[in-house]
């Protein structure tokens, strides 16, 4: 799940609080085929982009 930027929400500067709401964090993970163990890959992206991001490969 992607999770909104509320940190610029409480800023003083209402245009720049009025974009953050448009940003998520997303987290994807990985499982390596080596090891097996997982890795992580985040970034934060705007919200029309979230689903392309995670049809990454």
């Amino acid at each position: 799940m992607a999770k909104s930027a509320k940190t610029a929400i409480k800023t003083k500067d209402q245009k720049a609080a009025s974009e953050a709401k448009n940003w998520s964090k997303v987290i994807k993970a990985f499982r390596s085929p080596k090891t097996g163990a997982y890795t992580f890959k985040e970034a934060i992206v705007h919200k029309d982009k979230v689903k392309e991001f995670l049809a990454q490969k």
